[in-house]
């Protein structure tokens, strides 16, 4: 799990906008790059090349949880 103070300043390494956060899955999305992000050990690893893209059933399944408020919403601007 991400500390609170580090998840309000996290931000997509290539688009530089919000973030969902899944604490149970240990990962971050960016829904509209479709790109998700682990959280390795607590440890945020924002790099591009780590970013994994998200087939769209993957994309949904992210989306409708986040909706039901599955997940964390990172820094906005």
């Amino acid at each position: 799990m991400i500390e609170a103070a580090l998840v309000r300043i996290l931000v997509c390494p290539i688009d530089k906008r919000e973030l969902l956060y899944f604490a149970d899955e240990d990962v971050l999305y960016n829904p509209r790059l479709r790109r998700r992000y682990p959280v390795e050990q607590g440890i945020p690893v924002l790099l591009p090349g780590r970013g994994e893209p998200a087939a769209d059933a993957e994309h949904l399944r992210l989306l409708t949880r986040s909706a039901n408020g599955g997940a964390i919403v990172t820094w906005v601007s």
